[in-house]
């Protein structure tokens, strides 16, 4: 078993290579990418996303945009729809809304933002300007970034999902201090989201948020799937066990993320990055087999022990 950069190299999918038509549909067409349906509606939702915290807040660098660009199409040509944003990320909604208009992945996409501030007019006015930067009219997912003033931007995104102004709604957090806050507004709202963080160094939330999210039918996307960045480090030099290629894992990218879609309550995970050959590395861990339960247990002893 091979490390990530070794991994990428054995595909012969350097960097430059992205400037061949077709090149990521030739590899990774043969793999499939499965999907899972949003509850609430039951459209299919591929798996494996985007997330634009910090990977996407470049301002006007035209490098960086022109990578970026190429991440958005390995995404989408390896069978991936979801990129996830913020107006809290900076430049991020700005630098997205310019990359896909510029392009033809638009109808390929599903787009999701948050609202980050509160008061009713400051969260509309947000809102408008998301959309605007974004450059949509309808905006496929609004949700309230950390529960910011949950109760007040709950009520205007109902009134927008039903003027047709976004499609879904929903809310998030990243930390285990709002487990319990999260749990009360999905006992106690109609909400078609929930955005939580969950990876095998903070596996918190699958003991009762996640259940709880299936259980009242409120899509999940994780983010933090690499705690931050912080799993890579952990690993560096070290070899996959062999018994990952139990369940079709090639790098430790993959390791991670296949830990979290392991999780039958997820619908997405959302990992970020600025390099199209780890867009294409995490894309893959939406194929194939996913670890068992005994499995998961064995990849957290695993990690704890390194």
């Amino acid at each position: 078993m091979i490390d990530r950069r070794t991994f990428i190299a054995g595909l012969g999918y350097a960097s430059g290579l992205f400037a061949l038509p077709g090149a990521v549909s030739a590899i990774a067409g043969a793999a499939k990418m499965r999907t899972r349906p949003i509850p609430v509606s039951g459209e299919a939702l591929p798996v494996v996303g985007l997330g634009t915290w910090q990977s996407f807040d470049v301002g006007d660098d035209s490098e960086a945009r022109v990578r970026l660009e190429k991440v958005i199409g390995a995404l989408v040509e390896s069978g991936g729809s979801v990129i996830d944003t913020s107006p809290m990320y900076g430049t991020s909604e700005t630098v997205l809304g310019d990359l896909v208009a510029k392009s033809a992945t638009r109808d390929s996409l599903f787009l999701a933002s948050k609202v980050w501030t509160s008061g009713a007019q400051e969260g509309v006015a947000q809102m408008r300007a998301s959309l605007a930067k974004l450059r949509v009219d309808t905006l496929d997912l609004m949700q309230i970034h950390n529960l910011v003033d949950w109760k007040t931007q709950l009520a205007t995104l109902r009134r927008w999902k039903d003027e047709g102004r976004i499609r879904y709604l929903g809310i998030t957090h990243y930390r285990s201090s709002a487990y319990a806050d999260l749990a009360r507004i999905i006992k106690s709202e109609p909400v078609d989201f929930l955005q939580v963080n969950y990876s095998l160094a903070e596996p918190e939330s699958a003991r009762e948020l996640l259940p709880l999210a299936a259980d009242n039918g409120v899509a999940v996307i994780i983010n933090r799937p690499f705690a931050g960045g912080q799993l890579f480090p952990r690993v560096r030099d070290k070899p996959l066990p062999e018994w990952a290629a139990q369940f079709d894992c090639a790098s430790w990218a993959q390791f991670f993320l296949k830990f979290v879609l392991a999780q039958p309550a997820v619908t997405c995970v959302i990992p970020g990055t600025r390099r199209p050959h780890y867009m294409l590395d995490n894309a893959l861990a939406g194929s194939g087999r996913l670890p068992d339960a005994a499995t998961q247990a064995r990849m957290l002893e695993y990690l704890r022990s390194l």
